[in-house]
């Protein structure tokens, strides 16, 4: 066992070296297999065992399973509050659930949509509902039900009236529970969102042209200073908010060819990894770019210039 202070937790992740963060975090990391990553069949493999009892909620016997998709880079501090947070909070609701943290190793710029995209192909066939959940939100009113959609469609947990930020009508994003079948009949997101932004945005047409509906939780009491505690910090960490070559144009439109049948990807391991004795989840991800139609997964160019030279 070693100690190592939070700058170093990024290393750590893609080389898996087991480590006791302060006495807050141990982690344990264990490859699935060092041939195949294959997607979850059997919850009593892996995630049903005598080992993850800590993790489990106090419902053991709920009708529905959620898996909980956290797309990730570098925010390690930030997950350290969350994974404690959020599980309390579930457990009170008796959620059967397990977060997955999906964490973006290459050197392309982050693409939220398609970790979500890799995070669903690697539950689904265990749990029948996800949420896409922002790492920096938390939920702080109790009346805030992560329950199974309804057949209407998605559940918006941080709907415009209650998110600390954003309060426009066709806001989707922060915490969205969604179906497996209704995820699967909308190909899930779209895959040419590098950078930060609109993702959601385009998912909330996806949502309308499958023709299902956004519901939002009811009766809610508190409001946009007291729903969520958003702990995102902008001036540590810059959102990537750059727009190259013609990524503007092409990404405030809908995108017919993208999605969860065609996310380029590989999972380089599955770790677990606990934090204050909660197991989780971690899937270390490689996306690939075609810099012939996404050029934006790296405003340098240099995807662009080694494509060029391969060819």
């Amino acid at each position: 066992m070693k100690m190592a202070n939070i700058s170093t937790i990024n290393w750590l992740f893609v080389c898996g070296i087991s480590f006791c963060l302060g006495g807050i975090a141990v982690l344990s990391f264990m490859p699935l297999s060092s041939d195949c990553i294959c997607p979850l069949r059997n919850p009593l493999n892996k995630l049903g065992t005598k080992e993850n009892v800590a993790s489990k909620p106090f419902n053991a016997h709920s009708t529905h399973k959620m898996a909980v998709l956290v797309p990730f880079r570098d925010r390690f501090e930030e997950l350290l509050q969350f994974v404690p947070h959020l599980t309390q909070f579930l457990r009170r609701q008796g959620i059967d659930h397990h977060i997955f943290v999906l964490n973006q190793v290459d050197r392309y710029r982050f693409n939220r949509a398609s970790l979500i995209n890799v995070g669903f192909h690697f539950t689904s066939e265990v749990y029948d509902y996800i949420a896409m959940h922002d790492v920096d939100l938390l939920p702080l009113n109790d009346d805030l039900l992560y329950e199974y959609p309804s057949s209407l469609g998605p559940l918006h947990i941080a709907g415009p009236k209650l998110h600390p930020k954003y309060h426009y009508d066709n806001f989707v994003g922060g915490i969205l529970l969604v179906r497996r079948e209704h995820f699967q009949k909308m190909n899930g997101m779209s895959n040419q969102y590098w950078g930060w932004g609109l993702e959601d945005d385009e998912f909330f047409v996806r949502i309308r042209d499958a023709g299902l509906q956004v519901t939002r939780p009811q009766n809610i009491k508190t409001g946009i200073n007291d729903t969520f505690s958003h702990i995102h910090n902008r001036h540590h960490r810059k959102r990537d908010t750059q727009k190259c070559f013609n990524q503007k144009e092409m990404t405030r439109k809908r995108d017919h060819n993208t999605g969860l049948n065609n996310v380029n990807y590989k999972i380089l391991k599955v770790h677990d990894m606990l934090i204050d004795s909660i197991q989780i989840t971690i899937l270390n991800i490689l996306f690939e770019c075609d810099v012939n139609k996404t050029p934006w997964c790296d405003c340098s160019g240099t995807a662009a210039v080694a494509s060029a030279v391969q060819t």
